[in-house]
This record gives C-alpha cells, structure tokens and sequence, in this order.
C-alpha cells in the first residue's frame, strides 16, 4: 500500500468513527459540569500518556477559553506538575500520583474528570475511588475495552476498541463540551 493510499484509508475510518460519537452522553456531561461549574465547583483531570496530554488541553481550553473571550472556568489538570507528580510517585508509588492531588484540591461538588482508553489505569482508577470517598462526582472517558465501571457516575464510551480511534472521539466530545459550556454559561455572566 501506498503512503497516500495508507493515510486516506486511516482518514476515511476515522472519520467514521467521529460521525458515531455518543453525543447524548456528551450532552449529558456537559450539563453536569455546568451545574458544578455555576455552583462553584472545579473540574479536576487526570490521565496517563496521550491522556495526560488531552487533560491539560480540556482544562486549557475551560480556564482560558475554547471559542468565546469569557470568565475563566475552573479547571486543574493533575497531570501537569512534574515536581509533585515525581514527589508523589517516589514518596506513595505511581499509583497515587493523582488520588493524592484529589485529596489535596478536590472539594465536594467537583468533578474528576478519569481519562483512561483501557478504563483500567491504577494511579486514575485510585483517584476516582478517593474522589468518590470526598464526595466528588467522577466522569469517566474510555473506550469501548472499557466496562462497567463502578467508579464512575458517569461514563463516555469510545465506539471504538482502536486506540487512535478514540482518543480522536474525546477530543471532539472535550471541544464539544467546551463549545456547549460557552453557549450555557457565558449568557449566564
């Protein structure tokens, strides 16, 4: 197969896979963090790998702004302090790196946003059971490997088993989210 031939194919299915985004359960979503937003709350992040990196640009585009100049949403990616996340992982082990910034910052009302394809990853598996036991609502964003997951109230799920496939998703449902927090929330200011 040809280069040419190889990337259309990949574009062509993932663009597939876009068009079957659950877009209820991203509107969904999005109404729970604009409650939690307009009461006070913040949004907490957390994810491993290309996760890590899709928590620090959703709070990014929450704090700053996605689309429309606005008031900063409260937004904190855990994922993004390499001194206390090196503190943590050689002081508590890896598996703690984001349950202990949960029990740090995270205040009932906020939201841990669990980002992880398999649904599986311990250290974001450990903060959303401490998230739940400081009374924090957890939404979580897998794949389609992901299953039932006890820990989450609420649960966004890839179509896909293809990794590249759904992190492509998430990061259309995270814009999606964002776009529908403006349209709420800014005419609430």
């Amino acid at each position: 197969m040809s280069a040419e031939n190889a990337v259309k194919n990949y574009i062509r299915e993932a663009v597939t896979s876009i068009d079957n985004i659950n877009v209820n359960s991203v509107v969904e979503i999005t109404e729970v963090f604009s409650r939690c937003l307009s009461s006070g709350g913040k949004i907490l992040l957390c994810g491993n790998g290309g996760s890590a990196s899709d928590a620090s640009h959703f709070a990014g585009e929450l704090v700053g702004r996605f689309r429309t100049e606005r008031t900063a949403m409260a937004a904190v990616a855990l994922t993004t302090d390499m001194a206390v996340i090196t503190a943590l992982a050689n002081d508590y082990g890896y598996e703690r790196v984001f349950s202990r910034q949960v029990e740090a910052i995270g205040r009932k009302g906020d939201i841990l946003v669990a980002i992880s394809t398999s649904g599986t990853s311990s250290n974001v598996v450990s903060a959303a059971e401490t998230a739940k036991q400081r009374g924090l609502s957890v939404v979580a964003f897998t794949s389609k490997l992901g299953k039932k997951l006890e820990w989450a109230d609420f649960h966004w799920e890839s179509g896909s088993t293809e990794t590249s496939f759904t992190q492509e998703q998430m990061l259309v449902a995270f814009h999606a989210i964002c776009f529908g927090l403006e349209e709420v929330l800014v005419g609430k200011e």
